[in-house]
């Protein structure tokens, strides 16, 4: 069977680009939110999107820079995405998506671009449009600018421990802080803290018109088990969905039955299954 061939896409496809991404968009949250910031053009993206189909039916679609993420895309689509992505040498540091096209890619990849440091490949996706039914905690606010001293030790802990690498360790945290500051300046980052510590964070990491995806949920150590997760992530999920998305959604790893117990209580429900694989 002759293989639909991949290319690059570019400024005259968004339009085509846009309805793939509408076709899932918790799944494809963190592509649609790339696309809608710099478009498709080569010079302003932070990425390329590769196309998988005819030039007047696309079929689906998948992004490829610091993390590589197929949208929409079936076996075909798959086995034709890893062999342009096989071509090349790896500069993604990680594979993130819907399960059955990221360990799709990596079966086919893993011989070229592996060893992967981890493979995670039972993430279940969730998402909520109502207000949680529980009490919000008033102390969890989004972080001000003056707070971002306090909030920046919590975010390095929490990526070392969810990563499992540190964030300082390539450019001593410069980019990462960087990083922290544009959310908390987008008011897009929230902390509990007390005595000048925080004890609690959380982050919409995505933003699309869509969906607000949260990212970076943490209770310090000393905190944990006090129960103080669902009135903190219910007061998350009602500033996010009164402010800033119709929906907020999220992936976490099946393992953590403490975090899973947290957003069930908070009404998330299950919209599928993630992967990630970490290099």
């Amino acid at each position: 069977m002759l293989m639909v061939p991949v290319r690059q896409l570019g400024e005259a496809e968004r339009g085509a680009v846009e309805r793939i991404l509408d076709l899932d968009p918790f799944a494809a949250a963190q592509v649609a939110e790339r696309v809608a910031a710099n478009g498709l053009s080569w010079w302003r993206a932070d990425g390329r999107v590769l196309g998988y189909g005819s030039r007047d039916k696309l079929e689906s679609v998948c992004w490829l820079g610091g993390q590589v993420t197929p949208v929409c895309a079936g076996r075909p689509a798959i086995a034709a995405f890893a062999e342009a992505l096989g071509a090349e040498e790896r500069t993604c540091s990680s594979i993130v998506g819907r399960a059955d096209g990221v360990l799709g890619l990596w079966e086919r990849l893993s011989g070229r671009w592996g060893p992967a440091r981890d493979v995670r490949p039972n993430q279940p996706l969730l998402a909520t449009g109502a207000a949680p039914q529980v009490a919000p905690d008033p102390d969890v606010h989004p972080v001000r600018a003056g707070e971002i001293d306090a909030l920046f030790p919590a975010a390095v802990a929490m990526y070392t421990e969810e990563v499992g690498v540190s964030p300082l360790a390539e450019d001593g945290g410069r980019a990462y802080r960087q990083r922290v500051a544009e959310l908390v300046r987008a008011r897009r980052a929230y902390a509990r803290i007390v005595d000048g510590q925080v004890i609690f964070k959380a982050e919409l990491a995505v933003v699309t018109r869509r969906t607000a995806q949260i990212q970076g949920v943490w209770v310090d150590p000393a905190w944990r088990g006090r129960g103080i997760g669902v009135a903190a992530m219910a007061a998350v999920v009602r500033d996010a969905l009164a402010r800033v998305a119709p929906t907020v959604s999220l992936y976490v790893n099946d393992y953590n039955a403490p975090a899973r117990r947290v957003y069930e209580r908070c009404g998330f429900r299950s919209v599928g299954t993630f992967a990630t694989v970490l290099f």
